[in-house]
């Protein structure tokens, strides 16, 4: 039995830990789906403003090639060319930057006075300190603003300067880090180197002795996440940062957000995007609840069963002999107290036989307590091969037994009993000794005034009567003649 509650404890701990395991499993499974779809979202978003932005790359490349032909770029043919590289892009702004040697100043700053002049712009150009070369915007065009990109010399600014001299020594577009942009708002410049056209580039020394200049654009953020959200949902956060900088976005831990790199130029950018629609803990927890529930449910039948079952256990060994496994007394009392009332009800008679072995304490004594115990068992074996299955055995104390024998006559009664003395007296015993019992008989139900406690004492007088008249015989208990006996 407590086999049987152990196991049952491990079938129901086995289903709640089965529960909360398949609630992990399928939010494990939900959050892989959701992360793989986050992470497409990124590479998706993060393609497009490539793609955008290298558009605007492109342009800048073409129009340094065209500017690489001309002997001398004017304002007015780059404000042409500007306005198609602001167009159709990233890019909101777009400049000329000649290389001026600290020998060519004054007459650049000449030139660039009289262009202002003739075309009536009315702007003083910025004087940078004394520099051995100069890089100054000098035409340009804006998505605001056109005349806000004249007179800077991008050669004063660190960041700016670095920039351009990777781009001259590489001959590539080349990207700041963040800056502040002169068009306005926050991003970065892309420089295209333009050579003299016809001079050997094969080496940095080569290229920097034949650059003229450069063609720059800006970048502002807001655009470059503007062209990576629009293949993005609506509610999707988006978060741009370059050299671990934050340029775009909450400044909120991103969580579980999907991060991809973003190239433009030869400067990565990040890319992380969250989408706030993960995946639910809804179905997760309601399959721990439910699982959780039912193996509490067990549990609680278990516990109940195994404690009913308990108590069936020791109602059954407060009602049966430790030596034989028959009905004990107090069992027995409880049989034939309802036999009686059944014969009462049906209008039948029953009988109740009682046995005692005979000379049993001599056995007893002269073998041990052993050998009477396994007599004891081997005659309780014998009355249950010759009783049936409706009648009640039973073993009173020490080597008396009793049988209920319901529905049944005087005559059948006597019957039965011879019976089972026969049965008794033909066993042979394992010490091979004879076996022999006295049966005494009482009637029931045919008199309802009747008590169990009479019946009792009328087969037990019957029974020492066998006993007085030599043993090993069967009387039935008659009213008649112990009245006569009395008298």
């Amino acid at each position: 039995m407590r086999r049987r509650f152990w196991l049952g404890i491990a079938a129901v701990t086995l289903v709640a830990l089965g529960s909360v395991l398949a609630a992990v499993l399928v939010y494990s499974d939900d959050r892989d789906d959701f992360d793989r779809m986050q992470h497409e979202e990124a590479v998706r978003a993060a393609h497009q403003a490539e793609a955008v932005a290298a558009i605007s790359v492109g342009k800048l490349s073409t129009a340094a090639a065209f500017a690489r032909t001309q002997s001398r770029v004017d304002g007015r043919e780059f404000e042409v060319i500007g306005r198609t590289l602001v167009g159709g892009g990233a890019l909101d702004g777009a400049a000329y930057i000649p290389r001026i040697t600290a020998a060519q100043r004054d007459d650049y700053e000449r030139a660039m006075q009289l262009e202002i002049h003739e075309r009536g712009l009315g702007l003083a150009m910025r004087r940078a300190e004394p520099s051995p070369e100069y890089f100054p915007v000098t035409f340009g065009t804006t998505d605001v603003q056109a005349e806000r990109l004249r007179g800077f010399d991008l050669g004063s600014d660190p960041l700016r300067a670095e920039a351009l001299h990777r781009a001259a020594d590489s001959g590539q577009a080349v990207a700041t880090p963040l800056v502040r942009l002169l068009v306005g708002g926050t991003g970065i410049n892309v420089f295209r180197p333009v050579y003299r056209d016809g001079v050997p580039l094969g080496s940095p020394a080569d290229r920097r002795r034949a650059l003229t200049g450069f063609v720059a654009g800006s970048f502002r953020v807001d655009n470059v996440a503007a062209a990576a959200a629009a293949v993005l949902p609506g509610n999707v956060d988006l978060q741009l940062q370059i050299d671990d900088t934050l340029a775009y976005g909450s400044g909120g831990d991103p969580g579980d957000s999907a991060s991809v790199p973003l190239r433009i130029a030869d400067r990565t950018w990040v890319l992380a995007v969250e989408n706030p629609n993960g995946p639910g803990l809804s179905l997760p927890i309601a399959l721990a609840i439910l699982g959780i529930a039912l193996a509490a449910l067990l549990g609680a039948l278990i516990v109940t069963w195994n404690r009913r079952e308990r108590m069936q256990e020791l109602e059954r060994q407060a009602s049966e002999d430790a030596l034989t496994g028959l009905d004990n007394r107090r069992r027995f009392e409880k049989d034939l107290a309802r036999a009686m009332a059944h014969s009462q009800r049906d209008r039948t008679t029953g009988a109740l036989l009682i046995l005692d072995i005979d000379d049993f304490k001599r056995i007893n004594d002269s073998q041990g307590h052993p050998a009477g115990d396994r007599l004891i068992q081997e005659v309780a074996g014998v009355l249950r091969r010759r009783t049936r299955r409706s009648d009640n055995l039973a073993r009173l104390g020490g080597d008396e037994f009793a049988v209920i024998l319901p529905r049944c006559s005087r005559g059948e009664a006597q019957i039965a009993a011879e019976a089972i003395a026969r049965e008794v007296r033909e066993y042979r015993s394992e010490g091979g000794e004879p076996v022999t019992v006295s049966v005494g008989v009482a009637i029931f139900g045919d008199d309802p005034r009747t008590s169990s406690a009479t019946v009792f004492s009328e087969a037990d007088t019957a029974m020492y009567a066998a006993k007085d008249e030599g043993r090993d015989g069967v009387r039935v208990f008659d009213p008649v003649a112990v009245r006569e006996d009395v008298s």
